[in-house]
Protein backbone atom coordinates (compact mmCIF):
# COMPACT_ATOMS: atom_id res chain seq x y z
CA UNK A 1 0.00 0.00 0.00
CA UNK A 2 1.33 3.45 -0.95
CA UNK A 3 0.67 6.74 0.78
CA UNK A 4 0.06 9.81 -1.35
CA UNK A 5 -0.74 13.44 -0.73
CA UNK A 6 -3.58 14.77 -2.89
CA UNK A 7 -5.43 18.06 -3.13
CA UNK A 8 -9.23 18.17 -3.10
CA UNK A 9 -10.86 21.58 -3.36
CA UNK A 10 -7.57 23.20 -2.38
CA UNK A 11 -7.10 21.11 0.79
CA UNK A 12 -4.28 18.60 1.12
CA UNK A 13 -5.16 15.06 2.20
CA UNK A 14 -3.12 11.95 2.92
CA UNK A 15 -4.52 8.86 1.17
CA UNK A 16 -3.50 5.24 1.11
CA UNK A 17 -3.72 3.48 -2.23
CA UNK A 18 -3.57 -0.25 -2.89
CA UNK A 19 -3.80 -1.93 -6.26
CA UNK A 20 -6.64 -4.46 -6.36
CA UNK A 21 -5.90 -5.63 -9.89
CA UNK A 22 -4.59 -4.02 -13.03
CA UNK A 23 -6.66 -0.93 -13.77
CA UNK A 24 -8.36 -0.79 -10.37
CA UNK A 25 -7.20 0.59 -7.02
CA UNK A 26 -8.66 0.93 -3.54
CA UNK A 27 -8.27 4.41 -2.01
CA UNK A 28 -8.48 5.00 1.74
CA UNK A 29 -9.42 8.62 2.56
CA UNK A 30 -10.51 9.93 5.96
CA UNK A 31 -11.89 6.61 7.13
CA UNK A 32 -13.74 5.89 3.87
CA UNK A 33 -12.74 3.38 1.20
CA UNK A 34 -13.31 3.92 -2.53
CA UNK A 35 -12.65 1.55 -5.41
CA UNK A 36 -11.43 3.55 -8.40
CA UNK A 37 -10.51 2.71 -11.98
CA UNK A 38 -7.16 4.11 -12.98
CA UNK A 39 -7.25 6.65 -15.81
CA UNK A 40 -5.89 4.27 -18.45
CA UNK A 41 -8.37 1.53 -17.51
CA UNK A 42 -11.23 4.06 -17.35
CA UNK A 43 -10.32 5.42 -20.80
CA UNK A 44 -10.30 1.87 -22.20
CA UNK A 45 -13.71 1.13 -20.68
CA UNK A 46 -15.13 4.35 -22.14
CA UNK A 47 -13.73 3.65 -25.59
CA UNK A 48 -14.99 0.05 -25.46
CA UNK A 49 -18.44 1.17 -24.32
CA UNK A 50 -19.00 3.77 -27.06
CA UNK A 51 -21.25 1.84 -29.32
CA UNK A 52 -21.50 2.21 -33.05
CA UNK A 53 -24.85 0.84 -34.17
CA UNK A 54 -25.92 0.89 -37.80
CA UNK A 55 -29.46 2.03 -38.54
CA UNK A 56 -31.37 1.26 -41.71
CA UNK A 57 -30.19 4.52 -43.31
CA UNK A 58 -26.54 3.56 -42.76
CA UNK A 59 -26.01 5.94 -39.84
CA UNK A 60 -24.26 5.32 -36.54
CA UNK A 61 -25.46 5.93 -33.01
CA UNK A 62 -23.07 7.24 -30.38
CA UNK A 63 -24.33 6.18 -26.96
CA UNK A 64 -23.28 7.15 -23.45
CA UNK A 65 -20.59 4.76 -22.21
CA UNK A 66 -21.44 5.59 -18.59
CA UNK A 67 -24.00 7.63 -16.68
CA UNK A 68 -23.15 11.31 -16.26
CA UNK A 69 -23.99 14.89 -17.12
CA UNK A 70 -23.38 16.45 -20.52
CA UNK A 71 -20.63 18.98 -19.82
CA UNK A 72 -20.08 20.32 -23.33
CA UNK A 73 -21.23 19.66 -26.87
CA UNK A 74 -18.45 20.29 -29.37
CA UNK A 75 -20.27 19.75 -32.68
CA UNK A 76 -23.38 21.03 -34.46
CA UNK A 77 -26.00 19.26 -36.52
CA UNK A 78 -24.84 18.94 -40.14
CA UNK A 79 -21.16 19.36 -39.22
CA UNK A 80 -18.62 17.02 -40.80
CA UNK A 81 -16.49 15.10 -38.30
CA UNK A 82 -13.42 12.90 -38.50
CA UNK A 83 -12.84 9.57 -36.75
CA UNK A 84 -11.63 10.28 -33.21
CA UNK A 85 -12.88 13.90 -33.17
CA UNK A 86 -14.32 15.04 -29.84
CA UNK A 87 -18.11 15.18 -30.06
CA UNK A 88 -18.98 16.01 -26.46
CA UNK A 89 -17.85 15.65 -22.86
CA UNK A 90 -19.60 13.85 -20.02
CA UNK A 91 -18.91 14.61 -16.38
CA UNK A 92 -18.96 11.48 -14.25
CA UNK A 93 -17.47 11.10 -10.79
CA UNK A 94 -15.86 14.55 -11.04
CA UNK A 95 -14.01 13.54 -14.23
CA UNK A 96 -14.50 14.95 -17.69
CA UNK A 97 -14.80 12.11 -20.20
CA UNK A 98 -14.37 12.88 -23.90
CA UNK A 99 -16.77 11.12 -26.24
CA UNK A 100 -15.23 10.87 -29.70
CA UNK A 101 -16.55 9.99 -33.14
CA UNK A 102 -16.24 6.30 -34.01
CA UNK A 103 -16.01 7.17 -37.71
CA UNK A 104 -15.80 10.01 -40.20
CA UNK A 105 -19.16 11.39 -41.29
CA UNK A 106 -21.73 14.09 -40.62
CA UNK A 107 -23.66 14.84 -37.46
CA UNK A 108 -27.22 13.79 -38.32
CA UNK A 109 -28.74 14.70 -34.95
CA UNK A 110 -27.78 15.68 -31.41
CA UNK A 111 -30.12 14.02 -28.94
CA UNK A 112 -28.92 15.73 -25.73
CA UNK A 113 -28.45 19.23 -24.34
CA UNK A 114 -25.71 20.71 -22.18
CA UNK A 115 -26.20 19.96 -18.45
CA UNK A 116 -28.57 17.07 -19.25
CA UNK A 117 -28.15 13.93 -17.15
CA UNK A 118 -27.84 10.73 -19.19
CA UNK A 119 -27.87 7.03 -18.38
CA UNK A 120 -25.40 4.47 -19.63
CA UNK A 121 -26.36 3.45 -23.17
CA UNK A 122 -28.51 6.52 -23.81
CA UNK A 123 -28.36 7.88 -27.37
CA UNK A 124 -26.20 11.03 -27.55
CA UNK A 125 -25.53 11.70 -31.24
CA UNK A 126 -26.43 10.08 -34.55
CA UNK A 127 -23.92 10.19 -37.40
CA UNK A 128 -24.45 9.55 -41.09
Amino acid sequence: MRELKIQIDGKEHLVKVEEIRQGKVRVHLQGEVFEVNTRSQRRKEIEDAISEKKDSAGGSSVNAPLPGTVFSINVKQGQSVTKGQKLLSLMAMKMENEITSPKAGKVKSIEVKQHQTVDKGELLITLQ
